[in-house]
């Protein structure tokens, strides 16, 4: 925050309140605890309630934790009432059921892929890519030609 160092706002918290356009004291008094805690949110930040309990400390000259139980019981009302008026996430789709996909070993058996069906054969998308064979023949004689060497000096 410019100026004075607000009371319980440590520089992370300074700076989503800057980030927000709230800069003093008196920037945060106008507008409130729950209001200066939810543009924190509204901005795409994380904010915990001990943010909410250090803002409104800051506002009371006081160690966040002397905030009263039935205070901090009306801001955490406060801020979930505020946050149930959000819009949903972009660019992320609303939670759907989780479903569950089991594989039966033996279709994995039939697919000749010896690992469970994993690798190996033409089903190998990057197969098709190099003309349908499943492996680089230029890769396997690099391989053994390193072999080679290794055998070679022990």
């Amino acid at each position: 925050m410019s100026g004075a160092k607000l009371r319980n706002i440590g520089p992370k918290s300074a700076a989503w309140l800057r980030q927000v356009g709230l800069r003093t004291h008196q920037d945060i008094a106008a507008i409130g605890t729950v209001e200066a805690f939810m543009r924190v949110k509204r901005a795409g930040f994380k904010p915990t309630l001990n943010l909410l309990y250090a803002i409104e400390g800051a506002l009371l000259d006081c160690h966040w934790q002397e905030i009263p139980d039935e205070r901090r019981q009306e801001l955490i009302l406060a801020a979930e009432a505020a946050t149930a008026l959000l819009p949903a996430p972009r660019n992320k789709p609303a939670a759907a059921p989780v479903r569950t996909t089991v594989h039966n070993e033996d279709h994995h058996e039939d697919a000749g892929g010896g690992f469970g069906g994993f690798g190996g054969g033409r089903d190998e998308p990057h197969a098709q890519e190099r003309g349908g064979e499943g492996r680089d023949s230029d890769d396997d004689e690099d391989r053994h030609e390193g072999r080679d060497e290794d055998d070679a000096r022990d």
